[in-house]
């Protein structure tokens, strides 16, 4: 039985699109390989979002091709978003690639890889497409281990036309999918065994709006939380202009959604927000957080933030300083302004040198440090409900996980200290240190 192996790379839609290709694969006959190099094929799946994730993309398939070269195979396939950004030009310029598929990929890829493999190689090296795929529950996906967590994409592509991004070119414009199908899919997700679903998409909070000419995420949210298999159903991907009261009031009454917001929101000037093609103005986003916190008081607030967006002076700069140490978000991320080609803002005038780019964004994120290690030492002498991941390193706290206010992958974590823990447990731990971005608990008697 031939074999496949999946580098997938940059954000949880992609991760998605990773496992609808292995389930299309296995369909086709291949078989997982845990490492690469015993694999017939190896696919990576690749970023293209910004600057860092196009050369981590690259690195990626350079290092699969000297596997390639050293092993006389695998064949190595790419897909995603870097071949549909740039498309043939890619194709003179990584000859170790056997084939280009864009982000139709989990629907294109296993016919032709299947056919590359039997010896049946097909004209041309890129089958890069228009971005027309929107996934259904019929595709099926293996499932990235640990199961107990999995990622729900809504919707595809974005309409929102910010200025710095390129989304809406690799991906399309934002469509969703019917709630009878995420559903359907949610619910074959709690068969397997998933306890934590993370609801993703380019933007949660715009689902519906293509279906019913407004958006309703709070009724996807309503029937996802009917289903009563999650313990956990988070939400990922929020726009700060569309966090309406009856989103905020579901996830108050419902249980199992977790009171966590991801609102990215770029930065506070309003000079700056338009030039981004982003609604609205500081005093908004501050309504937007202290609105949240009214209905929802203990939830916990996560943003993303640009830093030396063109135009962006000194006191712009310091502007959005101040509100990151007022508005006290309880997870940051901030990332340097990258032209992005293409993009409307690679055209603007003010353009703020890389290195004041780069030593701002540290400035910020010492700012947040300072506000995460105050948050979760108040969190200290208190119960969280923790999600087991694993073991830790640590032979004080031997386990490790995810309070309700930590997201996978992108937020810090819980070291557990307990005598018997597996991973997909959810287990009441006392909160007995905190650290900058993480926190440290005793499991409580059960």
């Amino acid at each position: 039985m031939k074999t496949y192996h999946i580098v997938s790379l940059g954000c949880p839609k992609n991760l998605v699109d990773s496992e609808v290709v292995a389930a299309g694969l296995e369909k086709a006959g291949l078989k997982n390989a845990a490492v690469p190099r015993k694999a017939d094929l190896v696919v990576v799946n690749t970023c293209a979002f910004i600057e860092a994730a196009r050369e981590e993309s690259v690195d990626e398939i350079l290092r699969a091709g000297q596997w390639k070269k050293k092993r006389g195979g695998p064949f190595l396939v790419v897909a995603g978003c870097l071949p549909q950004r740039y498309g043939e030009d890619l194709v003179p310029l990584l000859p170790e690639v056997d084939a280009f598929f864009g982000t139709t990929a989990p629907e294109d890829l296993p016919p032709v890889v299947r056919a590359l493999l039997d010896g049946r190689a097909p004209a041309g090296k890129n089958f890069v497409r228009p971005p027309s795929f929107l996934m259904d529950s019929s595709h099926g996906r293996r499932l990235t281990e640990p199961r107990h967590t999995a990622y729900l994409k809504i919707a595809e592509g974005c309409s929102n036309r910010c200025s710095y991004c390129v989304i809406p070119s690799i991906r399309g414009p934002f469509r969703s999918r019917p709630a009878e199908d995420v559903i359907r899919e949610a619910e074959a997700l709690a068969r397997a065994g998933v306890r934590e679903v993370v609801v993703t998409a380019q933007e949660t909070t715009a689902w519906g709006r293509d279906l019913f000419g407004r958006p309703a995420l709070h009724r996807l949210l309503k029937d996802l939380a009917g289903i009563g298999a999650f313990r956990w159903i988070r939400v990922l991907y929020t726009h700060p202009a569309r966090i309406g009261r009856e989103f905020l009031e579901v996830m108050a009454a419902e249980g199992s959604i977790v009171n966590y917001i991801d609102m990215p929101i770029q930065h506070v000037d309003g000079d700056l927000l338009k030039a981004m093609n982003r609604p609205g103005s500081e005093r908004d986003l501050r309504e937007t957080v202290e609105t949240a916190r009214g209905i929802v008081p203990d939830v916990a607030l996560r943003t993303s933030l640009i830093a030396g967006f063109p135009g962006e002076t000194k006191e712009k700069f310091v502007k959005l300083l101040r509100f990151v140490r007022e508005a006290r978000f309880d997870h940051l991320g901030v990332f340097p302004w990258s032209a992005e080609e293409g993009t409307p803002a690679e055209k603007l005038p003010g353009r703020v040198r890389r290195d004041v780019r780069e030593r701002r964004r540290d400035r910020i994120m010492e700012a947040q440090a300072a506000v995460s290690r105050e948050i979760n030492g108040a969190l200290v002498g208190t119960v969280q409900e923790v999600l087991v991941e694993g073991s830790s390193a640590s032979p004080d706290y031997p386990f490790v996980g995810r309070a309700r206010r930590q997201a996978p992958e992108i937020d810090g974590v819980t070291y557990v200290r307990a005598t018997d823990a597996r991973p997909g447990d959810f287990i009441a731990c006392r909160i007995v240190d905190a650290g900058d971005y993480d926190l440290f608990g005793e499991e409580l008697p059960r």
